[in-house]
């Protein structure tokens, strides 16, 4: 973690990575804004702060995992928990053909998710495996059954440095699914229609939201803008997931599925255990200069937009 200006600025802008599995390029990313020298004078105004969050998801980033060392997909673990946990059914009909015994994965449980896709299309199974789910511990996707470690820890963050804060931007970097390359700008917070106004304002017309199926992601549970809003209620808050396209999505599932497989046969052959990460790493990063060069581009143009938007007046 890393603040730049006043921790007292009625201005916030944060920049988060490494929250769901650890990849270079999200580190890259805020690398690159530090160095430049340009974009650090910009941030230099007194109403202004930049907070740099890296490797929120520490277990996660150290071994190439998507989830936390409880298996949890934090980005579903913001829920109120004092409540009953949200129910996924879908998820049960597809657990078994998901999370194979097997892996590669034998045909009759391939057969299985084909079959659900065919019956559904192709929305409902992602919004059923992705959505989160609270039935299946060691399964995809599991939203936990208490607040993780990383999220109490975030929010002591929020809490902290969102005291003073009239207005928060916050830019969550993820790579997986969607166009190769380009970052896609989906919004989260509220899906109030002058929430979503506001945040095409900020960073063009072209943000999408999972609302209105513009998005390539599904409607998802528990995810970060929940704890943001609800630890600074007093600011208004401006959320944007910068989605970097990898490879086509039945290639990333198939990548997760080989990991949590991997994850459950700890005494799998060194060989076999590098396959499988390097199948995982290649699925959220690809090792090009013609991929990793308008990622960098890409961001420089949505944090110059975030920081025009910070500097008109607050109504």
């Amino acid at each position: 973690m890393a603040l730049a200006g006043s921790p007292t600025a009625t201005n916030l802008l944060v920049w988060s990575s490494g929250f769901r599995r650890g990849k270079l390029l999200r580190l890259a990313v805020q690398v690159d804004h530090l160095r430049n020298r340009e974009w650090v004078q910009h941030c230099q105004r007194q109403d202004l702060a930049v907070l740099y969050l890296h490797a929120i998801n520490p277990c996660g980033f150290s071994w190439l995992r998507r989830v936390s060392e409880d298996n949890v997909d934090l980005n579903r673990n913001f829920i109120d928990f004092a409540q009953p946990v949200p129910d996924n059914p879908d998820y049960r009909i597809l657990a078994p053909p998901l999370l194979p015994r097997r892996q590669p994965p034998t045909l009759f449980s391939t057969l299985g998710l084909a079959e659900y896709a065919l019956r559904h299309g192709r929305k409902p199974p992602q919004s059923a495996i992705t959505l989160g789910q609270h039935s299946h511990p060691e399964g995809l996707f599991f939203a936990g059954t208490a607040p993780a470690w990383s999220n109490l820890q975030l929010r002591q963050i929020i809490r902290r440095l969102g005291n003073h804060s009239r207005r928060i931007g916050w830019i969550d970097v993820h790579t997986g699914p969607g166009p190769c390359g380009v970052g896609e700008r989906i919004y989260e917070g509220l899906n109030h229609p002058s929430d979503i106004a506001r945040a095409r304002s900020w960073w063009g017309p072209q943000v999408t939201t999972n609302v209105d199926g513009t998005s390539s992601s599904a409607m998802l549970d528990g995810t970060l803008d929940l704890a943001v809003m609800e630890e600074c209620p007093h600011a208004q808050y401006n959320g944007l997931t910068l989605e970097y396209g990898t490879q086509p999505g039945p290639r990333v599932l198939e990548a997760l599925r080989a990991d949590h497989w991997l994850h459950t046969h700890p005494q799998t052959a060194q060989a076999r255990r590098v396959q499988i990460k390097r199948q995982l790493r290649d699925a959220f990063h690809i090792e090009t200069e013609g991929w990793k060069r308008p990622v960098l581009e890409r961001a420089r143009e949505v944090t110059a937009l975030s920081l025009r938007s910070l500097a008109t007046r607050l109504e």
